[in-house]
């Protein structure tokens, strides 16, 4: 009952954006814990790296044939659709490297992923109203968005120059 009530009301959106939050927050600390758990301080985060993509192979393209198929969806997609998730999938992907790599200089997963996600919301608002510019102009935006994204690379800044143990 509880879920129809989401459901009808619209919130089935933040349901889902709950779910990525916390898998997204879990994301940087499980990474780290399975470079470190590799037990090769020289190859252990492309290791890591290796089973992300794994993961990948298992969740996003093993998963979503299993779903198309029992939804008997159509095989066809479109160009633009492909060239867009792909590129998606490989910002994605450079992403958990950088990640990677950022551990592997002496970086914690407390404050990279606190520093990437209060610099990706920024970089998302920017790209987002280049791509998809809002109605009206700039200057018509909400000063509450405004300063949140003022907040955000704030934040950023601060847990970089506050970082534990500096």
């Amino acid at each position: 009952m509880a879920a129809e009530n989401i459901q009808s009301s619209g919130l089935t959106w933040l349901i889902f954006a709950m779910m990525t939050v916390f898998s997204w927050g879990l994301y940087g600390v499980l990474l780290h814990t399975g470079q470190m758990a590799m037990g090769d301080a020289e190859n252990g985060r492309i290791k890591a790296f290796l089973f992300v993509g794994v993961a990948y192979l298992l969740t996003a393209v093993i998963g979503s044939v299993i779903v198309l198929v029992l939804q008997d969806a159509t095989w066809t997609f479109t160009t633009k659709g492909m060239a867009w998730s792909t590129l998606a999938g490989t910002a994605g992907a450079l992403g958990a490297l950088g990640v990677l790599l950022a551990f592997g200089a002496k970086g914690t997963p407390a404050v990279v992923m606190s520093i990437v996600f209060a610099g990706a919301p920024v970089v998302n608002a920017i790209v987002a109203m280049s791509l998809h510019p809002p109605a009206g102009s700039i200057s018509s935006l909400n000063w509450q968005f405004l300063l949140g994204i003022l907040m955000a690379a704030l934040g950023g800044f601060l847990v970089t120059l506050f970082r534990p143990g500096t």
